[in-house]
């Protein structure tokens, strides 16, 4: 039925690609799209066909030959577009519409045709479309003036982002500058609250969720290697290396240097059992040539297996063909982002995915059969709400004036006022933000107009400036005129230093710090590069599950022995503790001097509570993978004085002002919160870093239950 309602080109398309039928996401996304303009948010599995579920009824329904960008697709990833370019390509092959791409990388000429003769559908980041409004507003009008329909691919990596409150304002100057309202179709294989991402949209009346349940079938098996050291145990890389030979691999570590010993180790395991050598690493740091050249052997490679060591830029989308196998190595910091990696291998119709997780202390295998369980049990966590995001604010404020080259400071006022992205900040906010910028010098007033002052100029023509995360500094690591990648300077930047990168291993021969250059030449043995960067914040639900599983007698079948010898030995260490309710009882370990207080709750109740321990004179110590903290304290005072413990919530403001004077990275997180007025700042922090309301609910109810 679905198929008859799609026009004759499209039909034409499925018909050739011999399609049989139609994925139950495209079915319901035809029927709904083609009879309605209401926004969709669809959510399926990876591989579910998604995007043709956006793409055929839209392309059946809007009007090309009209002037104007008709359909903008926006995503996350250059890498992204890049992929999807040549997948909406083929879909309107039948159909004479344009398909372009525009970002930095992008080809000047096409989009220059583009400017001329505005039309078809085009493929854009966030910070391609922010710059076009600081830099080029016409453009916008001139492109985007008549827009029937935005899609956003992976909404979920926006939903309660920084990045997505941005593009949730780049929408909203968007529908100012259309003619008519424009459609929102999100497409997501991992959503935690829907209701958020309805909101997205600027309407949540008007959007309506598609939700394909069809789960696919996930083959995992735990494993268990105990680390001694930073250095992942040679144990399980050559275990790691028998269980991933034979097969086409993506391997996820936690961070860029971990990737790097991964690929390095695999590849020289691999080279004394002469083995395959098509080991690669794959994250933000290795050049783009060499991340394209990856993806291009990953997809167009059937006979060769492969290994591709790499983070979070191969957990989005980016289609590289079919991969037999996932590796997780130790504990995600979200059950969502285990989901995307899992969905990337048994893409192919009826074959079942395949995850193994290595974990190498016993705190990330309790923590990785946590998520594991919860995702089995459908929870997946809701985004952060954000619902007075000042400091995207200020960078808002800056971009529309940039854009304007002068603007009525009422004029701007209202214009913030009306976006949808800063409904829930006060009109006496606003100004006082504002009126910040102008003491600051980063906004001037010109009788009723406020222009870019002159501190404000330096920062808006950044090319930093488009992007609402930090970037960190980098050197351009070179090897006989070739770019190899980029690494952060560190202590470890010095000559006749060896390092690991784009899966080699290499020794620095000279260090232009003046042109931020590291010249390299291969060489046989190294360390890992030192990147820098946070893990995420855990969400409460993982931690209270973790406590769950060691007071449960259950024991899993997806764990090998020695996860499960680890297990059995965590569960005798905590029977120590008449532990009778787990949502209150906590325990406190006493052994002679040495105090340990395990909350079993989320990072930013942890920091919440180590900030009241700090403000009552209780020294401590936070370990949060274990989400416990060490005292440095007797017990007596910490129990005598853990009744009180809460009482500065009521006033944290200036506790948490207090900290900010002594600690100013505390506001680290926030690119450009350093710009807000002082109590903006502090509301900020209390909104994102800390989380008091949950902090002052957990701290009512818990008991602390000593070991006998």
């Amino acid at each position: 039925m679905s198929f008859e309602l799609l026009s004759e080109p499209i039909r034409k398309f499925i018909r050739d690609k011999g399609w049989e039928e139609l994925r139950p996401i495209q079915t319901a996304a035809i029927a709904k799209i083609l009879a309605s303009d209401d926004n969709f948010i669809l959510a399926s599995r990876t591989a579910s066909g998604k995007t043709e579920a956006a793409f055929l009824p839209i392309l059946s329904k809007v009007d090309f030959n009209e002037s104007g960008v008709q359909v903008l697709y926006i995503s996350p990833l250059i890498a992204l577009i890049n992929d999807q370019f040549y997948r909406v390509g083929e879909l309107c092959k039948n159909l004479d519409v344009d398909v372009v791409k525009w970002h930095g990388e992008a080809n000047k000429t096409v989009k220059d045709k583009l400017l001329k003769n505005p039309k078809g559908i085009v493929l854009i980041t966030p910070e391609s479309l922010e710059a076009m409004f600081a830099n080029k507003p016409f453009n916008v009008k001139q492109l985007f003036s008549n827009l029937k329909y935005v899609v956003i691919d992976e909404i979920h990596s926006f939903i309660g982002t920084d990045r997505g409150i941005q593009l949730k304002s780049i929408l909203s100057r968007l529908q100012q500058v259309n003619s008519k309202s424009f459609s929102i179709v999100g497409l997501s294989a991992t959503i935690g609250d829907y209701d958020e991402a309805k909101k997205f949209t600027g309407d949540e009346s008007k959007t309506k969720v598609l939700l394909d349940r069809t789960a696919k079938e996930i083959n995992v098996i735990f494993k268990y290697f105990k680390s001694k050291n930073t250095d992942l145990p040679l144990e399980l890389l050559k275990d790691l290396y028998t269980e991933t030979k034979d097969n086409k691999v993506l391997i996820f570590p936690n961070n860029r240097g971990r990737v790097e010993e991964v690929a390095v180790k695999l590849r020289k395991i691999s080279a004394l059992v002469k083995g395959h050598s098509n080991y690669f690493s794959h994250h933000s740091s290795v050049d783009r040539e060499v991340r394209e050249y990856v993806e291009y052997f990953a997809k167009n490679n059937n006979r060769q297996n492969f290994c591709i060591s790499c983070t979070s830029t191969l957990e989005l989308g980016i289609d590289i063909g079919a991969v037999d196998e996932v590796v997780q190595i130790d504990a995600t910091h979200s059950i969502a982002s285990l989901i995307q990696r899992v969905g990337r291998s048994g893409r192919k119709e009826g074959k079942s995915s395949n995850l193994y997780l290595y974990a190498t202390n016993e705190w990330s295998l309790l923590q990785s059969i946590a998520c594991w369980l919860l995702y089995k049990e459908g929870f997946i966590e809701p985004p952060l709400k954000n619902e007075k995001p000042y400091d995207i604010l200020v960078h808002q404020a800056l971009s529309i004036t940039k854009g304007y080259s002068g603007i009525k400071l009422t004029v701007l006022i209202s214009q913030l006022r009306e976006n949808s992205a800063f409904k829930g900040i006060e009109l006496f906010e606003i100004e006082e933000i504002l009126n910040h910028l102008i003491e600051i010098d980063f906004l001037e007033k010109l009788q009723q107009e406020v222009i870019i002052g002159v501190e404000g100029e330096m920062v808006v023509n950044s090319r930093e400036f488009y992007s609402v995360f930090k970037t960190e500094e980098n050197f351009k690591v070179v090897n006989a005129g070739n770019k190899i990648g980029e690494v952060p300077f560190s202590p470890q930047i010095i000559e006749d230093e060896n390092i690991l990168l784009s899966a080699k291993i290499w020794k620095i021969k000279f260090v232009d710090h003046k042109a931020k250059k590291i010249e390299v030449i291969p060489t046989r043995d190294g360390k890992k590069p030192m990147f820098f960067g946070n893990g995420g914040a855990i969400h409460p639900r993982i931690r209270e599950k973790m406590f769950d599983i060691l007071y449960s007698k259950t024991d899993y079948d997806f764990l090998d022995k020695p996860s499960s010898d680890e297990i059995e030995i965590l569960r005798k260490g905590f029977l120590v503790f008449n532990i009778k309710d787990l949502q209150s009882d906590r325990p406190l370990l006493a052994i002679e001097k040495n105090i340990q207080l395990f909350t079993f709750t989320g990072t930013r109740i942890n920091r919440t509570i180590q900030l009241l321990l700090n403000i009552a004179g209780i020294k401590n110590t936070l370990d949060d993978s274990s989400s416990s903290f060490n005292i440095e304290v007797s017990k007596q005072k910490l129990i005598s004085k853990w009744s009180s413990v809460s009482l500065p919530l009521a006033n944290i403001d200036s506790h948490i002002s207090n900290l900010l004077k002594t600690n100013p990275a505390l506001l680290d997180f926030s690119k450009w919160g350093v710009y807000l007025p002082k109590n903006y700042k502090v509301k900020l922090i209390k909104d994102k870093y800390f989380d008091i309301e949950q902090t002052g609910q957990l701290l009512t109810s818990i008991k602390l239950i000593e070991n006998e």
